[in-house]
């Protein structure tokens, strides 16, 4: 092919206008080429005329600055980059050629030099800088990059140094310290503990160097502290030699110790435990880091990590992102697989997320299980993902551990400066299996024989020294020696001892606070107000600026919202803002986000309010005062996403529990795609890590006529994982008591997660009101009791939960049912025993009991019930719809028959017959019922 420049009349006139522009005022070109044009004149003999008149010369310089521009873009794909196999070829290459250039021309001066920094050179230096900058063990990609500030940055910062370190002395000691630390500690627990599980780290040792120097350089520019996400392989390592966990723990852990069959702590695996501590740097700075407890469900622990992090940039250090900085580890096959990093990705800019930019570490195996790098994904890199924020990437050879140190110090910099994610991308590779018991040659049996002659990089690295003269032959030795020592003494320790206590829960932010026990969920907390701060509060949310236009819609609402405080009958938007309201006027912090929060689904919250002609927001939970201090109300409408916003919320609410912290489901069957953080946080944490956690889920749930996907959210998914008191679970059916239990997660000093299945059509239902009375001299109730009825004459007790309570006190009405008795169980999870049992005595009379409920037989609150129900005395039969695969029908009319059945069927007198005939009004139409 000709001219593999791809130059072009176009780039030609191109030059030839940027030429005229510097003619008349060299201002208004980039310095660059104000020196490339003041180095073209010079040498011209004739007076100048136009670029494009003197092709030759001007074409040559054109092709040299095509060349720099060329390695700046595509010399990643040429790099030195893969430490145990050749790398993929790419066409066109980075010969000379490929820029219209030729052997020729080493020895020529161009102009174009002065891009680079060199002035006036040969074009033999410039192609030899290019080669040094980034051709060699760091491969960078950034010319992406949108913002012309940041992309000169990187270049004048890569191609002064050439992308080569220059270490002092102490520095490449502590990095040969730090690899023997990494190395022997994974070759002692594989001799030590034989046939254990460790997903260790060899092959990828470079990572403990990397995140030392992390620590240390991010020290030097500010940040106090990190948090750190990681999956399992390699996590003893930095548990051990990064946070300082102790050898003698790590041991017990292997040995089995720590058990105690009298607490309900139930543990995990050693490979997937937490740790926070508090480290000194070389330069004497003090550093906190917390490594996240995480599950086998890779990625998972992102957005967990980017929720503690913002927690804690808001509370802990006022807003200031630049003292802390999330770390992220990857691997390969998860950070290109799992599309938990694409939703992390999406929060890194946005305000209610966004953490001042995480430095991301790839520890990249080139294999995920056995799965080689070919079948694992599409993109080019694993790392492509990255151009998602236009975030720059380094690629880096995981056996020069120099370079990596090089390339950290520059990606900590330049998260510092401009608050942006940061990718670094360590090729390295996996000594064993998947696991130390595996066989990888079954899957990779070229690979592993090259693997199996490779040293490891420690070998490498003080060979290195050693060639250089930079330090001792025996030093290594020396080193392992003594480490393997301290070692063997720890383990020894940790034979003799028998306690071994798993790091604490309740420090920190938690203290004050402890766990649970059952005892705790038979008496309410108390969560009433006084009525001046109810009416007070009232007044200031339902009131709008006079000076603003807003929407007549709005203006109308809040009208309405008025009357409800006047009228002493409050919808269900009031009483969850009042109970914001009252928190926030107490000096506590609220959190809301999720899709459309800010107005809600179903056009009912109205939290923020925006002027017609500015779009300007009003926040009228923001006017609320607390003494002379600002609330601190934050609500956010959140991207698309569900996995990835409730794991940052999760997060938040873990680092800070004095913070209401809510995230609201659209839909509450979306909340199916944040399973995962359900599964192996939500239920779970405080067993397997004894992290507890305050964070509230809202979930809208009810049969409507609204089809399979908007009716259920699934609320047997959530029962079937309730034990030991782990979550509460909650259906209420009035604003006062949906009021009372907000209040309640930060009224009692231990936290739970708490799940809500919140209305839809109740939202403006007329009976679905409370009174004044009801906030400011009540408490959430678990069990309401029907007050309509008298115990003596009712013959059955129909319990039910939620939406359908108003269906059936419709037909309890209307029929003048006075022998059966409606009971609502508000909270299903705890379970009220007690109260239920109360219940029971109660209505000594009655021959029959019903659970009644919307959903059908094998999902809802039955399945759950049925199983609770066995302890209790009380012959339960249930009415519901038929048992299905799907939660509903999508057809209006099959809606109304099961709804009507339902209702009919709770109110049969004992012969199996209705009472009379009655008229039941469903949400679409009114029915007759035969």
């Amino acid at each position: 092919m000709d001219n593999l420049s791809y130059l072009s009349n176009a780039h030609a006139s191109y030059i030839d206008s940027l030429y005229q522009s510097y003619k008349e005022d060299p201002e208004s070109v980039d310095f660059g080429w104000q020196k490339f044009f003041e180095g073209f004149d010079f040498g011209r003999e004739s007076e100048p005329v136009s670029a494009s008149e003197t092709p030759q010369n001007l074409l040559k310089e054109i092709n040299v600055m095509n060349m720099i521009y060329g390695y700046r873009q595509r010399g990643h794909l040429f790099t030195n980059t893969n430490p145990v196999r050749e790398r993929r070829k790419y066409f066109p290459g980075k010969e000379l050629e490929t820029f219209g250039l030729s052997e020729g021309d080493l020895d020529t001066v161009f102009n174009a030099g002065v891009e680079v920094g060199l002035g006036p050179a040969k074009l033999r230096d410039i192609h030899a800088l290019l080669e040094q900058t980034y051709c060699q063990s760091i491969g960078a990609e950034f010319v992406y990059i949108r913002n012309p500030e940041k992309v000169a940055w990187f270049k004048k910062r890569m191609e002064s140094e050439r992308n080569t370190p220059n270490l002092p002395l102490d520095t490449k000691k502590r990095i040969l310290k730090k690899l023997n630390e990494a190395v022997v500690f994974e070759n002692f627990l594989g001799t030590k503990f034989l046939g254990q599980k460790r997903f260790s780290l060899e092959g990828a040792e470079s990572l403990i160097p990397a995140l030392d120097y992390v620590i240390e350089r991010g020290a030097d520019l500010g940040i106090e502290e990190f948090v750190l996400g990681m999956a399992h392989r390699g996590r003893l390592n930095v548990l051990a030699n990064i946070m300082n966990k102790t050898y003698k723990d790590i041991f017990a852990e292997f040995e089995g110790k720590g058990y105690d069959e009298t607490k309900s702590y139930g543990g995990d695996v050693k490979y997937h435990l937490g740790f926070s501590t508090d480290v000194e740097t070389k330069s004497g700075r003090k550093v906190h880091l917390s490594l996240c407890p995480n599950p086998s469900h890779l990625e998972t622990v992102d957005p967990i990590v980017e929720g503690i992090s913002r927690s804690k940039i808001d509370f802990k250090y006022a807003g200031d992102n630049t003292k802390l900085a999330p770390i992220l580890i990857h691997g390969d096959a998860s950070i290109a697989g799992q599309g938990i990093v694409y939703e992390v990705l999406q929060m890194a800019k946005l305000d209610g997320y966004k953490t001042g930019g995480t430095i991301h570490l790839v520890i990249n195996n080139q294999v995920g299980f056995t799965t080689n790098f070919k079948d694992a994904r599409s993109s080019t890199y694993c790392t492509d993902i990255a151009k998602l924020t236009l975030s720059p990437v380094f690629h880096v050879n995981g056996d020069d551990v120099e370079a990596l140190i090089y390339a950290i110090n520059i990606a900590v910099e330049y998260r510092q400066k401009y608050k942006n994610d940061v990718f670094i991308d360590i090729l390295c590779y996996r000594r064993y299996g998947h696991n130390e018991s595996d066989e990888p040659k079954f899957t990779q049996p070229l690979l592993y024989k090259a693997i199996e002659k490779h040293p490891n990089p420690r070998e490498i690295y003080n060979k290195k020294l050693m060639e250089s003269g930079t330090v001792d032959a025996n030093l290594a030795k020396e080193m392992e020696k003594d480490f393997r020592n301290l070692l063997q003494e720890r383990l020894n320790e940790s034979k003799q001892s028998n306690v071994y206590e798993p790091n604490p829960m309740y420090s920190g932010s938690w203290s004050g606070l402890r766990s649970s026990n059952p005892e705790d969920f038979e008496v309410s907390a108390d969560t009433a107000v006084s009525r001046e701060q109810l009416l007070s509060i009232a007044e200031t949310i339902t009131t709008l600026p006079t000076d603003k236009k807003i929407f007549r819609k709005i203006e109308k609402l809040f009208e309405e919202r008025r009357k409800m405080v006047k009228n002493n009958s409050l919808d269900w938007a009031m009483g969850e803002l009042l109970a914001y309201g009252t928190l926030l006027s107490e000096g506590s912090r609220v959190r809301l986000s999720g899709q459309d929060v800010e107005r809600g689904t179903f056009s009912h919250r109205h939290a923020v309010v925006k002027v017609e002609d500015s779009e300007e927001e009003f926040v009228p939970l923001l006017q609320i005062k607390n003494g002379d201090k600002p609330v601190k109300f934050d609500i956010y409408n959140s991207h698309l996403s569900e996995y990835g916003v409730l794991g940052f919320e999760y997060g938040y609410a873990l680092a800070n529990p004095q913070a209401l912290v809510l995230w609201e489901a659209q839909f509450g069957d979306f909340v199916n795609g944040a399973q995962i953080i359900l599964d192996q946080y939500l239920v779970s944490a405080e067993t397997k890590w004894q992290r507890s956690n305050g964070v509230v889920l809202l979930l809208p749930h009810g049969y409507e006529g609204q089809g399979p996907e908007h009716s259920s959210a699934r609320m047997e998914r959530f029962l079937e994982s309730c034990a030991e008191y782990n979550i509460q679970v909650a259906n209420c059916t009035t604003p006062a008591n949906y009021f009372h239990m907000l209040r309640r997660q930060l009224k009692r000093d231990f936290r739970k997660p708490l799940v809500v299945f919140t209305p839809k059509s109740l939202l403006r239902n007329p009976l679905c009101v409370s009174s004044i009375e009801d906030f400011t001299d009540g408490q959430f109730q678990e069990v309401i009791d029907d007050t309509k009825v008298k115990a003596e004459d009712v013959k059955r007790v129909v319990f039910c939960t939620g939406k359908i309570y108003y269906d059936l006190l419709e037909k309890q009405k209307t029929d003048s049912r006075m022998d059966v008795a409606i009971v609502r169980l508000e909270q299903i999870y705890p379970l009220p025993i007690k109260k239920l049992e109360a219940i029971q005595n109660k209505y000594t009379k009655a021959a029959e009991y019903y659970w009644v409920q919307e959903e059908p037989e094998n999902m809802g609150a039955w399945p759950f019930l049925c199983r609770k129900f066995r302890n209790i005395d009380i012959d339960l039969k249930v009415i519901s719809r038929k048992e299905s695969s799907s939660p509903a029908t999508g057809y209006a009319k099959q809606h109304v028959s099961q709804q009507l059945y339902i209702i009919g069927k709770a109110f049969e007198d004992t012969a199996g017959k209705q009472v009379k005939k009655s008229v039941i009004r469903t949400t679409k139409k009114v029915v007759n019922v035969d």
